[in-house]
């Protein structure tokens, strides 16, 4: 039998002829969807082409930029940069905002672009400074009187804290009182911001008559209120040391062998910050025992208490997740404002600055002039703040007080104040025993802070 004959050229190009209308008809169907589709496809080669001409540091490492840093430990919850990022090899454009973020609420201009207003030097200003006299001023407490006490100079009344490469605006009482007309601004916290809460009432009383303004407090003195009347506004102070409750909320009576404060309690204080259109938090110095921080999880009544102990900086954290959810559940971030004030700086230890040993704030008359000087206040504190306050839905504006007035040994009341207690012979034999290092005089620094807290009221960034 015969091998079957190979297959001809012929039948081989019969066979060929007989795919070619499939062929013709996959090469059509193939230009049609290139053409349809020819703007992603070029988009596509285009965003390779992005991805490869990439910018690589020396290191090998893709290049990330950063979110806008401004006054907030961090961040500025009114401002945004959108800016292109590069992640895991795929090129993001910026995004491009056509509308104008409106301004925050109470603003009515704008500091400089790119100014730090708590970032600069000390001047003195012989002119301007201080904004208004000791006696002038009916409502500082004997404790801050520095002059009525005997200090015998007054060259800490005459500084004026002057930005690196920009100014701010000076202090306007009618200006400050036109915009909290028929509004409430209320101070939280201890007394260093009762301080500065007595500060404002002084910048602003001067330009009220007398029929016009008063003071009232209640009877535990937890809650003092200052009224322009004229304006219908209000300035307040609500004393709340932790912003929690504890056992050092009596605003009299306030001294405790072991302090502590019950967890979940911000509603104690917080019933009285209702309605109010300007808050300025502050609390610091009545967490740093140098011991771990008492919570109690009852009520302070109970007989046997259920303690729980936490070190500082996890108690403090405690209170600032409660505030800033306080804030959140509370405030109109479209109508009210919130400030934090950070903490106010010790001068107990003069080595800290190159002083002697033994020594602090009395006596000192001058400033401190090494721009990097950070004395003996708890970093930790500001790095807990600066990470929950960057979690804030509603934005919180720092009033970041702390390194300017470190530089501020000479503005402390010393020992030229009222003593509650009679001073002792041995007290008296050495004023450095009993000079308070941790208040200020009035006039005096804390005007400056208000100085400040006005700018970022009506002037933020």
């Amino acid at each position: 039998m015969k091998p079957p004959l190979p297959p001809s050229s012929t039948s081989l190009a019969l066979r060929k002829a007989r795919l070619s209308p499939y062929f013709y008809t996959l090469l059509t169907f193939i230009v049609f969807v290139f053409m349809l589709y020819c703007e992603d496809l070029l988009s596509i080669f285009g965003r390779n082409e992005l991805v490869l001409s990439k910018p690589v540091s020396k290191t090998g490492k893709k290049k990330e930029t950063k979110n806008f840093v401004d006054d907030i430990v961090g961040r500025n919850n009114y401002e945004s940069i959108n800016k292109s990022v590069i992640v895991e090899g795929t090129f993001v454009p910026p995004k491009i905002e056509t509308e104008t973020r409106p301004k925050p609420p109470f603003a009515i201009g704008e500091t400089a672009e790119g100014c730090d207003i708590f970032s600069g030097r000390w001047v003195r200003d012989e002119l301007n400074r201080p904004h208004y006299e000791e006696s002038e001023c009916p409502y500082i407490q004997p404790q801050l009187t520095c002059q009525e006490h005997g200090r015998p100079d007054r060259e800490y009344q005459k500084w004026r804290w002057q930005p690196h490469g920009c100014d701010i605006p000076r202090f306007n009482a009618t200006l400050m009182l036109e915009s909290l007309r028929g509004k409430r601004m209320m101070f939280v916290g201890d007394s260093l911001n009762r301080g500065q809460f007595v500060s404002m009432v002084c910048l602003l009383h001067r330009v009220l008559p007398p029929h016009a303004k008063s003071m009232e407090s209640n009877m535990d003195q937890s809650l003092t209120v200052f009224r322009a009347k004229d304006y219908n506004a209000t300035i307040e102070f609500n004393w709340a040391p932790f912003l929690l409750e504890s056992n050092s909320d009596n605003a009299i009576v306030h001294r405790v062998a072991e302090r502590m404060v019950k967890k979940g309690s911000i509603n104690k204080h917080g019933k009285d910050w209702k309605g109010v259109d300007v808050l300025v938090f502050n609390t610091y110095l009545w967490w740093m025992t140098g011991q771990k921080m008492k919570f109690l999880k009852g009520s302070f009544n109970d007989e046997r208490k259920e303690i729980e102990e936490f070190t500082t900086e996890e108690a403090y954290r405690v209170a600032m997740k409660s505030m800033l959810k306080w804030v959140k559940k509370n405030m109109d971030r479209n109508k009210t404002r919130v400030f934090f004030t950070s903490m106010s700086p010790l001068h107990i230890k003069s080595q800290e600055w190159g002083g002697q040993a033994g020594g602090n704030c009395y006596n000192e008359t001058s400033l401190i002039e090494d721009p990097n000087y950070w004395g003996s206040e708890n970093k930790e504190i500001m790095r807990v703040i600066g990470e929950e306050f960057r979690k804030s839905k509603y934005p919180i504006t720092f009033l970041n007080i702390t390194q300017l007035s470190s530089y501020r040994k000479d503005a402390h009341t010393s020992i030229y104040k009222k003593q509650w207690s009679p001073l002792t012979p041995e007290q008296l034999a050495n004023p450095v025993s009993y000079a308070d290092c941790v208040h200020w005089c009035l006039p005096g620094l804390q005007d400056t802070w208000n100085e400040l807290l006005f700018t970022k009221l009506l002037f933020p960034n």
